[in-house]
């Protein structure tokens, strides 16, 4: 069966809500995505490096293994030697060293710099030739087809001369100028410190059982895990001429001489901790190298696919949060997510060694929340300025409205009032033939016009309160006179009901007051109080003192009024159940008009009631 049309409208418009939604949402994430692939576009090695540094320098830094002494050529050793130790004072240190059962000795110096007859020269050369694992480290390279040209000079030649560069981010990476890296094989010939380190620590035989090894230019590299300057214990070169190191402090260790002079950059790097150009020794820096085969340590840097998909990921979390969230409240989040970021990152960095990207995620951060929040700016200003004009549209249509009741009410007064005048004559003239049907009809029309004449008025005070308020007219009035005034003029109605107005006015003092404000708020309570309650039943009113308030009260003995009812008793044209379904007709503007007046005076009006037992209104007014 087919549905009606309307019904079909209604869900063709749920369906192209749907898509329309759907729609929306698709392509911010596909703004967000293209603007995360343009970021993971430029080059950021120096920023993400900075960051490393920084959590290289925030993190606890692993212990040394205990395997590697560095012994050092420092200021002291010069002093003792009496100049930069010669070949001879290197023989002396070599043969003290051999006593104390290394697992092997590293020289990290250059030959050509160490001074010597020849006959001094040949002596080191014998004495180092006699030790089965002694090195000595050089920057250069062998490519694969040059094997063996790698060697020294005569009368070194058959020391053994090993690879075991230091990799600075010069021309590559970070173009800082920092050590990160250190190479592990160059075109599969192994270097140094991987197989100084396959005696501690054999899986890393393995080259795929070291961690965070990856690939650069025909080497396989990886991140030095570095520790601060100064980590590892220093032997200075000319105790071991003295005679005072232990055998324990050397014995099974790979031993690494090289000097601390501070004659030249060559001899140092610069670290993650430090931009120092005499930041950390080369021969620390072998220390380090060694220890993160030992250990098994190093850094594993996070793939490019996972960088880029975190990229991703948090550029459409931070459009998500530009379109969905307050600007200000939308600003804290973004803050926040920053803050996540980056402690997400440390921690997966400490303790877990792993190397996730920030500056790319960062930057998308940045860029996505000052690239999209001009263009929600935009669109906010729109519909402000679209709910401005509405308002105004309102606001017109809302003036002309009231101009219109006011115009009207004031046009209507005049022939209700004539009606009211010759109704009054006509049934003040005793000589005027009238037959009691007839009476009864003009009596009929003179309460009728009546009624129709307080409807009036109170359109008349609600058109004026809505346009441009009501200014009191402060009197001193007595309380209970005013009470007494609203009583007189509603006996004959209570009559007619055969009901009974009973009152107690305790003696009050003069209140400041507008008096026809308060005399209508107290006609329409007293004039409700009559109307719905039913026939030969009482009202009674009261008036009292109390902390410095004026209290008038008016109950009657009625239905009552639902407890749900009663928040929106004073609100404008509204009438309660129990009122709606009775014959007597009203404009729902009674009670608004007299909370309102009561609030003019710095009053307040409350109401309580109970279903079958009655109501009470209470009118307080301050004692100005």
């Amino acid at each position: 069966m087919a549905l009606p049309p309307s019904l079909k409208t209604k869900e063709s418009l749920s369906r192209w809500d749907r898509i329309k939604f759907l729609g929306i949402i698709v392509f911010r994430v596909a703004l967000a995505t293209g603007l995360a692939l343009f970021i993971h576009q430029i080059k950021l090695d120096f920023f993400e490096a900075y960051l490393y540094d920084l959590r290289i320098r925030y993190s606890p830094s692993p212990e040394p293994s205990g395997h590697v002494q560095i012994v050092e050529i420092n200021p002291e050793s010069v002093e003792y030697f009496k100049g930069i130790p010669r070949f001879a004072d290197h023989t002396r240190v070599l043969e003290e060293i051999k006593k104390l059962s290394p697992k092997a000795i590293v020289y990290d110096l250059n030959y050509d710099e160490i001074s010597g007859t020849p006959p001094e020269k040949l002596k080191f050369a014998k004495a180092a030739d006699t030790v089965d694992q002694l090195f000595v480290l050089t920057n250069f390279l062998e490519m694969r087809g040059e094997e063996g040209k790698l060697r020294l000079s005569e009368p070194f030649e058959k020391l053994k001369l090993f690879s075991g560069p230091k990799s600075t981010d010069t021309a590559n990476f970070a173009k800082d100028g920092v050590t990160r890296r250190m190479m592990v094989n160059y075109q599969d010939q192994l270097m140094l410190h991987p197989y100084l380190a396959a005696s501690f620590n054999s899986e890393i035989t393995d080259k795929y059982k070291i961690r965070g090894l990856f690939d650069f230019l025909e080497t396989d590299q990886l991140y030095i895990r570095f520790r601060p300057t100064n980590a590892y214990d220093k032997i200075p070169f000319h105790y071991l001429a003295q005679g005072k190191v232990s055998k324990q402090a050397i014995q099974n260790k790979i031993v690494i001489i090289g000097q601390n002079l501070e004659l030249t950059e060559k001899d140092y790097i610069l670290t993650p901790y430090s931009r120092s150009s005499i930041a950390m020794t080369t021969t620390e820096m072998h220390a380090n190298m060694l220890d993160t085969l030992i250990l098994n340590n190093a850094v594993v840097r996070a793939p490019q696919w996972v960088n880029l998909a975190i990229t991703i990921l948090i550029s459409i979390i931070t459009v998500y949060i530009v379109f969905a969230v307050r600007p200000a409240f939308g600003l804290l989040i973004i803050i926040s997510l920053f803050l996540t970021y980056v402690a997400f990152a440390y921690f997966a960095f400490w303790p877990l060694g792993f190397w996730i990207s920030m500056a790319h995620p960062l930057l998308a951060i940045f860029l996505c929340y000052y690239f999209f929040i001009p263009y929600r700016l935009i669109i906010e200003n729109r519909r402000s300025w679209e709910y401005y004009e509405k308002n105004k549209l309102l606001k017109q249509v809302e003036e002309l409205k009231t101009n219109f009741i006011s115009m009207m009410s004031h046009d209507l007064k005049t022939p209700i009032a004539r009606i009211k005048g010759m109704t009054d004559v006509i049934l003040s003239d005793s000589q005027a033939v009238v037959s009691v049907s007839q009476r009864e009809a003009v009596d009929t029309i003179r309460s009728s016009s009546d009624d129709l004449l307080k409807f009036i008025n109170s359109i008349l005070n609600y058109a004026k309160i809505e346009f441009q308020g009501v200014e009191l007219h402060w009197q001193s009035k007595d309380p209970n006179n005013l009470m007494s005034d609203v009583i007189k003029k509603h006996e004959f109605l209570a009559q007619l009901k055969k009901m009974k107005i009973h009152s107690e006015l305790e003696p009050l003092f003069p209140v400041k007051m507008d008096p026809d404000l308060m005399r209508q708020v107290l006609s329409n309570i007293l004039e409700n109080a009559i109307k719905y309650a039913p026939e030969q039943t009482q009202i009674s009113v009261r008036t009292f003192e109390k902390d410095g308030f004026v209290f008038f009260e008016i109950a009657d003995q009625g239905l009552g009024i639902p407890a749900q009812e009663l928040p929106h008793l004073f609100t404008k044209f509204y009438r309660s159940a129990n009122a709606k379904s009775s014959p007597i007709k009203g404009s729902g503007l009674g009670l608004y008009l007299a909370k309102y007046f009561t609030e003019l005076h710095q009053g307040a009006i409350f109401v309580e009631s109970e279903t079958g037992k009655g109501t009470i209104f209470t009118v307080q007014l301050p004692q100005l």
